[in-house]
């Protein structure tokens, strides 16, 4: 059997399992088409005591974006989604917005465009100084799970429209602050396609690609392969069952809220599809999903300096811009981890993480379920494993 490179990642997720940091997980490395390393550790459901397998399904909650971006550059380079046009054009609620300011409202200085909701610009935040924008949104939020279980469950595009009404945190295109731009996007390729937003990425992405094990539920034949949610108290992890942003903590049936932000699930195999399409411009085995141009435009794209202010105080993105719902790395000596010039990508709130670095052929994928995770320290000390070796 071939010897696996960045043999010290086994050691890390070890650690990470057995000091309780996480309750398990795993890491793929790719590059130079084809697979360097395959490393896992720890336990998919601690209680049943069912350990992390390869075909082990993750929820991806924020590692959902760049699915969308791609959706949303799918209708670009058919002709049928312009990057300026106003989002009002497909979801009439966006019409005429205001801005909550200093406690009062104010007409916006212009309308949201569907770029705003790429480069996370829009206003329509949930995080940042609980303003009426965050506290009109979390509210929203609270119903959609209320709602979720029961007969009448608020729709992708119902929830779009109710974010519409919503005052803007700021003027759109003014500045960065993350929200549910991605969400809003999701509605607004439900319109344009005349599909569900999960029909047309099916349709587009997850058939043509292969993957096969990516949704935005879970079927009961798969149920078992569905890792456990855990949050890490003092005295060590406990099963989490709730469900943050209005996503079914089990996902045991087709939701009528596919979050184009967080609602997605997959295995680190279905995943690394998606990256390789990206990596190799656009196509994977002969299958076209975009044209190299319209790679090149989702991956480099940008915010401007400008808005890039609003991205300040957040550490884990320190040498990065952003833009097309990705991180984009272009200042590597500001950054706190070893990387690559122009490597993209995205992570999660449960710990899902991936990065396409072009100028190193190299993808890198780590699939955990912690609440609050994010990137965490021990990504983090991957990426350093595997950019110190390279």
């Amino acid at each position: 059997m071939k010897k696996q490179k960045f043999a010290k990642i086994q050691e890390v997720l070890t650690e990470m399992a057995e000091s309780g940091g996480a309750a398990g997980g795993n890491c793929l490395i790719f590059r130079h088409g084809e697979e360097c390393c395959y490393y896992e550790a720890g336990y998919a459901d601690l209680e049943k005591r069912i350990p992390i397998k390869r075909d082990t399904i993750f929820r991806l909650y924020s590692m959902t974006k760049p699915m969308t971006a791609v959706g949303a550059m799918l209708l670009v380079q058919d002709g049928k989604l312009d990057l300026l046009a106003p989002v009002s054009r497909f979801l009439p609620s966006f019409g005429n917005p205001q801005v909550s300011e200093n406690g009062k409202l104010r007409p916006a200085l212009r309308e949201i465009q569907v770029r705003d909701l790429l480069n996370m610009t829009s206003g329509c935040s949930y995080n940042g100084d609980a303003n009426q924008t965050e506290v009109e949104t979390t509210s929203l939020i609270e119903e959609i799970k209320s709602r979720m279980d029961g007969e009448n469950p608020l729709s992708t595009r119902e929830i779009a429209e109710r974010l519409g009404k919503i005052p803007l945190a700021f003027d759109p295109g003014t500045t960065f602050r993350y929200g549910m731009s991605a969400d809003i996007l999701g509605a607004v390729i439900e319109v344009v396609s005349g599909k569900r937003f999960g029909e047309f990425l099916k349709e587009r992405i997850f058939e043509p690609l292969g993957m096969v094990d990516t949704g935005f539920f879970v079927p009961p034949e798969k149920q078992s392969r569905l890792a456990q949610t855990y949050e890490q108290q003092k005295d060590g992890l406990y099963l989490y069952t709730g469900c943050h942003l209005g996503i079914s903590s089990r996902m045991e049936r087709e939701p009528a809220y596919e979050a184009g932000g967080a609602g997605l699930v997959t295995t680190v195999d279905d995943w690394l599809k998606f990256c390789r399409m990206l990596l190799n411009k656009g196509t994977l085995d002969g299958v076209r999903i975009l044209t190299e141009p319209m790679v090149d435009f989702l991956a480099e794209g940008v915010i401007t300096e400008e808005q890039r202010k609003g991205m300040r105080g957040w550490e884990e993105l320190a040498g990065y811009s952003y833009g097309n719902l990705m991180r984009k790395l272009t200042e590597p000596e500001h950054a706190a981890t070893l990387g690559s010039y122009g490597e993209y990508g995205w992570d999660g709130w449960l710990g899902p993480y991936m990065s396409v670095a072009p100028g190193k052929d190299l993808i890198i994928l780590v699939m955990e379920q912690l609440t609050g995770a994010g990137t965490s320290t021990y990504t983090r000390r991957i990426r350093n494993i595997v950019y110190s070796e390279i």
